[in-house]
């Protein structure tokens, strides 16, 4: 009987190969993999919202590259994709030098750990600053729109240039007394934050003392592009607009289908706080690493642990960027 026992025990041993450690991984490593697998599934129903949403909204959507066109210190140059094209070089060049900080530890090289460990923390750090800079440009807006009752949004667009403009280049400053909205007057049932910066008055007088402009839709055409209106249709669905909206915020968006925003405010957010934490993770890491901590224990699996959270984290960023600006 017991011969019996004794061997059953050795083939398990041979099929986990770790005795108490199934698949030869510690405890710590397994439960950041069971984090990663629940966390995995989050962003996939996320994104799989995000997807269900668009499909049903698709002739409305924003396009991308006419949304993300700032690059830093060039006003007015239109660069799209570029700066989130950077931003995602950064974060997974951030994930290159962490598989060489975790190749140091496994050979107890404690220099190279600290140095690798220092580049990944400034790739982290500027990503989620340049995060903040593109949200800052989402909320902020650029060129600003006007928006019916039924929801549309209608952007203007210069017939000469053939390029988007901006309201302050041609609505005209009316007198008149203007105050905040409050939700208890009716009409949102919101508050509202700020002013804008022209009223809806102001639009519609400059936009029918500039013939050049005409009314560019939220509607998608056959080819993928925003309708352009013609002048005389513009003349009449310019009498259509209720209110001026300048940027994105969870309520308006002068891009198009409020939705997106929601999406984007939302996905992009909790990614960004995922790298935020990795960073922070890092920074304690690393001064571990500096003190010593690893080298006493003899190993730095911490190290390891940590790098498969900061490239799962560089993962998500891959689809988040191909549902948002690529696709």
């Amino acid at each position: 009987m017991s011969s019996t026992i004794s061997t059953t025990a050795e083939e398990n041993n041979d099929v986990w190969g770790g005795g108490n450690k199934p698949l030869n991984a510690s405890y710590g490593k397994l439960m950041m993999w069971f984090f990663i697998v629940s966390d995995a599934l989050t962003f996939s129903g996320f994104l799989a919202a995000y997807g269900f949403s668009r499909f049903k909204n698709i002739d409305t959507w924003p396009i991308a590259d006419e949304v993300f066109t700032h690059f830093p210190f060039l006003h007015g140059v239109d660069a799209p994709m570029y700066y989130v094209a950077l931003m995602t070089f950064i974060l997974i060049f951030s994930s290159v030098t962490m598989v060489l900080a975790v190749d140091a530890g496994h050979h107890m090289q404690k220099g190279r750990v600290a140095f690798y460990m220092l580049l990944t923390i400034v790739g982290g750090a500027v990503f989620v600053g340049s995060q903040a800079w593109e949200w800052n440009n989402f909320i902020r807006g650029e060129y600003g729109a006007v928006e019916t009752r039924g929801g549309q949004i209608y952007q203007f667009k210069s017939l000469e240039t053939g390029k988007r403009v901006a309201l302050d280049e041609f609505a005209l400053e009316l007198p008149s007394h203007r105050v905040q909205h409050e939700s208890k007057n009716g009409i949102w049932y919101v508050d509202e934050g700020s002013l804008p910066s022209f009223t809806t008055e102001e639009v519609i007088a400059g936009f029918n003392a500039n013939p050049d402009i005409v009314i560019k839709t939220e509607k998608i055409d056959e080819t993928g592009h925003k309708i352009v209106l013609s002048r005389e249709e513009s003349l009449i669905k310019i009498n259509q607009a209720v209110s001026v909206v300048e940027g994105a915020n969870l309520v308006n968006n002068e891009y198009g289908n409020r939705l997106f925003a929601d999406f984007f405010f939302f996905i992009t957010g909790f990614h960004g706080f995922h790298v935020f934490s990795g960073v922070v993770i890092n920074i304690i890491i690393f001064f571990n690493v500096l003190i010593g901590t690893y080298e006493r224990r003899g190993h730095y699996e911490m190290v390891e642990k940590v790098g498969l959270y900061w490239h799962f984290v560089d993962l998500v960023w891959v689809f988040v960027f191909t549902f948002f600006y690529l696709v």
